[in-house]
């Protein structure tokens, strides 16, 4: 594994050289494919150097870490021709992924919870410098405040462990189970509802994605969110008693919350606001395919993890496409686009029937999964999830008849054509969310 972050840490050096902004970008996709063909993915830890080694769990994170973090810079052009502040931003991707890459292949629960929390800092600052309006500061206060304090209790927690169990590495932890203490048990998952972010401990997320750059919402959709169900898959296989008897709180809160929050997308006005949101609603699902404990929720929430972070991303990139040339993220401005920009309409659909769960996406097979574990958990749960699913696919509807059809606010009477990087970038996140479900044995394979 040392190998993989050795080469990230050399592209700190590349960030010295002047208008290394694109090779930067291109040798991430190197790395990616390094990847793809070295490591020989298993149930167990391989590739283990010091402490350090990667599983099926952490394999799949991985990648889309370093797939979104390539993607961010091929967003974020307008900062490379502004050249605001180039090379700190370049920085802090790398810091960034460097940081994520660490989290997922991290062996020991300590130092898993040491890289969770300082890939907030990057991300911190990528939305106090490089952010839209003023309210940045705020929202930076709303991320920082609610992850650091939930994250409290799960240091402690993690001491306490190791006390009792005089190790911390995740391999000997899943053989060991927890005594039956429910101050132990909250502490241990609290900070990772947060960062999922579960209904009532939400309110930072869409906050952070209104105020963040292209690059933060990106990355905060793509990856980050999916801190959160990582460190839960982790932690579970120590609190299965404690689980089965207290994890029907979090999936009630969990679908109920959906559901309202799915009202809360009909009524945005806010692009941004809406898909931020949705992803509210869609970490539900998964939280609560996770809360059962079972085979089909554990993989289908796994599935939809890698899913979520792909389609969500390209429509945030959507969305920066249309600001970029409107100067709004006004759903009441942003009409009429298929008059406007013709060419982007299909992609609109395509990244929106992604996110409504439509074949041949792998949303689609994730949400199945999720639907079979927590229908099996309890029948009482249909209620809630067929109208979990009524509503997605409502505001995802409302999202793009509303973007795309009707009268222009501008009375616009040309063409944007797009450009070729633009094109390639939602390319990018369209076609592995397609072409995974071809292999969909392999997101069920850790099991």
């Amino acid at each position: 594994m040392l190998k993989f972050i050795l080469m990230i840490l050399f592209l700190f050096i590349c960030n010295f050289y002047k208008k290394s902004f694109w090779l930067i970008q291109n040798l991430m996709f190197l790395i990616m494919s390094c990847m793809l063909l070295s490591i020989s993915y298993s149930s167990y830890f391989v590739n283990i150097s010091y402490y350090f080694g990667v599983d099926m769990i952490s394999y799949g994170l991985i990648l889309l870490s370093v797939w979104i973090c390539g993607l961010m810079l091929m967003a974020s052009e307008n900062i490379y021709k502004n050249n605001n502040n180039l090379n700190l931003f370049s920085f802090m991707i790398i810091f960034l992924l460097l940081m994520l890459i660490f989290t997922f292949s991290s062996m020991s629960l300590f130092m898993f919870y040491l890289f969770f929390e300082s890939s907030l800092i990057p991300t911190l600052f990528l939305i106090l410098g490089w952010g839209y309006q003023p309210e940045r500061l705020q929202a930076g206060v709303y991320l920082l405040f609610y992850t650091l304090m939930a994250s409290l209790p799960l240091l402690i927690g993690i001491f306490y462990m190791k006390n009792i169990n005089f190790t911390m590495n995740f391999i000997l932890l899943n053989f060991v189970e927890m005594h039956n203490l429910v101050f132990l048990y909250l502490s241990m998952i609290f900070a990772f509802l947060v960062k999922m972010p579960m209904f009532l401990v939400h309110l930072w997320l869409p906050k952070a994605h209104v105020e963040a750059p292209i690059s933060g919402s990106m990355i905060l959709a793509g990856v980050l969110l999916k801190l959160g169900g990582y460190g839960l898959l982790r932690v579970f296989s120590m609190l299965q008693k404690m689980g089965i008897m207290y994890n029907y709180f979090w999936i009630s809160i969990s679908l109920i919350g959906g559901i309202l929050v799915s009202f809360m997308c009909l009524r945005q006005s806010d692009l941004k606001a809406l898909i931020a949101y949705s992803s509210v609603a869609h970490m539900g699902i998964v939280l609560s395919g996770l809360m059962t404990m079972t085979m089909w929720g554990l993989s289908g929430a796994y599935t939809l993890m890698i899913a979520h972070g792909l389609c969500s991303s390209g429509l945030f990139c959507l969305v920066n496409i249309s600001y970029e040339r409107l100067g709004s993220r006004s759903l009441f401005l942003n009409k009429g686009l298929l008059n406007f920009m013709p060419s982007f309409c299909l992609w609109w659909f395509l990244l929106c029937a992604g996110n409504m769960a439509a074949p041949p996406t792998l949303n689609l097979l994730g949400e199945i999964s999720l639907l079979n574990s927590i229908v099996s958990w309890s029948w009482f749960t249909m209620i809630g999830l067929s109208l979990l699913s009524f509503f997605s696919a409502a505001y995802t509807l409302y999202l793009f008849s509303y973007s795309q059809h009707g009268k222009s606010y501008f009375g616009i009477n040309f063409f944007s054509l797009g450009l070729n990087r633009e094109y390639l970038l939602l390319m990018l996140h369209w076609l592995p969310l397609n072409l995974l479900i071809i292999k969909s044995n392999f997101c069920m394979l850790w099991i």
